[in-house]
């Protein structure tokens, strides 16, 4: 009884959109009276049999190679669609194509600092952009070229739809916006630039470029520039100011009498009276 169930089950499953490889097997007229169902089944003899038309819905039932072959040109059929949908939804944005090895992107305020403070020597190059910003998008492959051209210089790109708070706080308010920091120097030059101006920002290279060693520890962002990030409520980020040098007090009066006073300068007419007073 089991074993009729199972292969009655596979002429049940050709009557959806998945087809079933069928053996040569017969079936015996069977009467499922156990279950209030009746149905009789009649012999089939399936051998080397062409598709067949079945009862179930006016389908066909496919048989060997040619069942394969369906699969087949469907499996194609949902894979070729599926990767065309994978590259729709992962198009590279304008400012993510053409990246070298030395040009990353700035996530949070912390990220930025940290990039600066730890940077050594290294000319550190901060691009302000913005998605919608024609200028930035035409400058964008320029830029890509010079950090090929200077591998030891890094950029540091900083989106300014997603950061405008930390924009703001650092003083950005035009696009393309770049602003050059080197060592214990911190920052160098600021200055915008578009394609016509493009000369202002390969002579900043030329200029801050070069290798050199620097006397002391990395600056990175202004004093003023920290305080301001740190006073910003939308930004994650806490610092703390360093203390204010205090001035050295003005020289007291010697209250020593075992020690000389300077006298004051005297002229000529007052050493004459003085030495006649001791006479």
């Amino acid at each position: 009884m089991a074993e009729v169930i199972s292969k009655t089950s596979l002429f049940t499953g050709a009557c959806g959109n998945h087809h079933h490889r069928v053996d040569d097997f017969s079936l015996s007229p069977v009467s499922f009276g156990g279950f209030g169902l009746k149905k009789s089944f009649s012999c089939l003899k399936l051998k080397n049999q062409k598709p067949l038309r079945s009862e179930f819905h006016g389908k066909q039932i496919v048989f060997g190679d040619a069942q394969d072959e369906s699969f087949r040109r469907s499996f194609r059929s949902s894979a070729i669609t599926a990767q065309t949908t994978l590259r729709i939804g992962t198009a590279q944005k304008w400012w993510e194509k053409g990246l070298k090895e030395n040009m990353r992107e700035i996530s949070s305020a912390q990220e930025l600092v940290d990039s600066l403070t730890n940077a050594g020597d290294k000319l550190v190059v901060l691009d302000f952009f913005s998605p919608g910003c024609g200028g930035c998008k035409a400058l964008h492959p320029k830029i890509c070229q010079l950090a090929e051209m200077n591998p030891d210089v890094q950029f540091l790109q900083v989106n300014y739809e997603e950061h405008k708070s930390m924009c703001y706080s650092l003083g950005v308010h035009v696009l393309p916006f770049f602003r050059f920091y080197r060592g214990s120097q911190g920052r160098v030059c600021s200055f915008s630039c578009t394609n016509a101006t493009i000369k202002k920002f390969r002579d900043a290279l030329a200029k801050h470029g070069p290798d050199r060693c620097s006397l002391g520890p990395t600056k990175g962002l202004e004093e003023k520039e920290l305080v301001a990030l740190a006073a910003n409520k939308e930004l994650n980020f806490t610092y703390t100011p360093k203390p204010v040098p205090v001035e050295k007090e003005a020289a007291t009066p010697n209250l020593n009498p075992s020690l000389p006073v300077p006298l004051p300068s005297m002229s000529a007419n007052d050493e004459k009276t003085l030495v006649s007073a001791g006479r």
